[in-house]
């Protein structure tokens, strides 16, 4: 099972550049952030024309998330995080696809920093920490992906001496992404890829993606049952290289049918632009 991430950063605007994707990487379930687009505005004929079920909870200009699926229906079990009703910006949702749990976030970006909205970002990532503390014992696969607007270490960021004040990669906010690890929820990047540079951001100035000037601020955490049947995590990295793209590129993490073991285990190498 292949189970990819997206911030299509516009998914109207930028659909001819989703549907090619999806052609393409032929993921079998997906999460997609930054719709920018209210319920209605949500092109769900053009998904269900490619093959895919959605789910989704949009919101006019900003915000946006859905799951996407081609190997069975999608039982959605949440479309907001719970531990604050009053919060009605559009960063979470949750379904059940093919014996999987699926969560989707996008994570607020915080900046300015200090400030109030990186109050919310700290109060947010609070909230997934008590949520996804419920989720990792269940007896299924449990994946949450989604844009989680941090980077972990110094080796997820381009130069990280210009960062060090940013809200993205504040002490603060990587101490937030650690608590969710010590959970025991394993980070798949990097259960395959240790030491390697991957990023799946650049902005889209200054030739930061012709000159790798990234981040990895996509990520895909799996609960212990699902951990032991990754079998490969890549970002593609082709469709970032293509015009008027998005500034993310699709991670994809691929499970086997059965565990396997992690020495054993091969990870195929990233796709290139």
């Amino acid at each position: 099972m292949k189970i990819a991430t997206y911030n299509v950063n516009g998914i109207n605007g930028r659909l001819p550049l989703l549907l090619r994707w999806l052609e393409m990487a032929e993921p079998d379930i997906v999460c997609l952030q930054e719709l920018k687009a209210p319920d209605d505005r949500f092109p769900e004929q053009a998904i269900r024309d490619a093959g895919y079920q959605a789910i989704w909870k949009g919101q006019s200009r900003w915000n946006g998330v859905a799951i996407l699926s081609r190997v069975g229906e999608i039982h959605e079990t949440r479309r907001s995080l719970p531990g604050d009703p009053a919060d009605d910006q559009s960063r979470y949702i949750e379904a059940a696809v093919s014996g999987v749990l699926i969560s989707g976030l996008y994570l607020p970006n915080g900046n300015p920093r200090p400030g109030p909205k990186f109050d919310y970002k700290l109060r947010w990532f609070e909230r997934l920490e008590e949520h996804l503390s419920d989720l990792i014992a269940l007896n299924a696969p449990v994946i949450c992906l989604g844009d989680f607007n941090v980077m972990p270490t110094d080796l997820d960021v381009y130069a990280p001496e210009r960062w060090r004040e940013d809200a993205l990669f504040a002490s603060e906010t990587r101490a937030a992404f650690q608590r969710l690890i010590d959970q025991g929820w394993t980070d798949a990047v990097r259960a395959l890829h240790p030491d390697e540079t991957i990023y799946t951001f650049w902005k889209y100035w200054r030739g930061a993606f012709e000159r790798n000037a990234g981040l990895r601020i996509d990520h895909a955490l799996l609960n212990p049952l699902a951990a032991r049947r990754l079998k490969a995590a890549e970002v593609e990295m082709r469709p970032r290289g293509w015009d008027k793209t998005s500034d993310h590129a699709p991670l994809c993490i691929e499970l086997s049918d059965t565990a396997v073991g992690r020495k054993a285990s091969k990870a195929r190498p990233r796709s290139r632009p």
